[in-house]
């Protein structure tokens, strides 16, 4: 039989596949899941290192285009353009999360009641700017001009208050930039590739003093849980937004971040 800790790290796996993609904030549902179960790793490594499991679930998926899109480049100006826009959305985020990587650490996500209100918050957000994508001017992700690129990445560093959600800042922004619900959802994928690989490697380099040998398995554990439940997620959400959109995420991100502060303010 398993143990508490590989069930725990199974658990908190599922969680970040299921959660990483939709707009509901993947690191607040894992670090409330932690707090209500007594969990914490050395650094928040855990945390962090499980969504490497995300982010190869991504690449899984979208490897065939990638590919196509790295080979065209040298001749096809519309995949440059497409590779730069990623990469002008991704620098916002690699000066802010070098500057506050501290801060964000031992500050933030510390703090349950920041997390829970934050949930809320961003669930009413997101519900505006839902309504807001019926008559969008870009529809296809890899087309975004430069500009909304780069504004899409601004917005996207309010992700590192956690609970905010890295997808839900991007899709929201993206939406209120007048991208489409698909478009903005599909460019969310994208940007979180070199995103999340950025603070994989930097979180790793930095708590690299207080690695725990002993939670490898865990780790492990929870990085393939990670990776299966994204892919699965992936392939499905696209389809429902382009149908649904965003509403039933925004509900959610209000339930749970409700529940979690009403059992926080209990003394839970």
């Amino acid at each position: 039989m398993a143990d508490s800790s590989t069930l725990v790290a199974a658990l908190l796996g599922l969680i970040e596949g299921l959660t990483e993609f939709i707009p509901v904030s993947s690191t607040g549902h894992l670090l409330l899941a932690g707090h209500f179960l007594g969990f914490q790793s050395a650094g928040r490594t855990f945390e962090v290192v499980i969504q490497l499991g995300a982010v190869l679930a991504i690449l899984t998926v979208y490897a065939a285009k990638l590919w196509a899109v790295f080979r065209a480049a040298p001749r096809d100006p519309a995949a440059r353009r497409f590779l730069v826009s990623v990469l002008v959305a991704f620098l916002p985020a690699v000066v802010i999360g070098v500057l506050a990587h501290d801060v964000i650490k031992t500050v933030l996500f510390e703090s349950p009641r920041l997390i829970a209100v934050m949930l809320i918050l961003g669930g009413i957000v997101l519900l505006f700017a839902d309504r807001l994508a019926a008559n969008p001017r870009y529809e296809d992700a890899m087309a975004l001009p430069l500009g909304v690129a780069f504004r899409i990445g601004v917005i996207q560093c309010l992700a590192m208050i956690p609970g905010v959600s890295r997808s839900g800042a991007t899709i929201v922004g993206a939406l209120l930039l007048g991208a489409g619900r698909r478009a903005a959802a599909e460019f969310s994928f994208f940007l979180s590739m070199p995103t999340m690989a950025g603070a994989f490697a930097y979180d790793l380099y930095k708590n690299r003093d207080v690695l725990d040998a002993s939670a490898l398995g865990d780790i492990a554990t929870g990085f393939a849980v990670a990776f299966v439940s994204a892919v699965l997620v992936v392939r499905w959400l696209l389809g429902y937004v382009a149908t649904h959109g965003f509403a039933l995420f925004g509900w959610w991100r209000i339930a749970v971040g409700g529940t979690a502060l009403v059992a926080l303010l209990a003394g839970y």
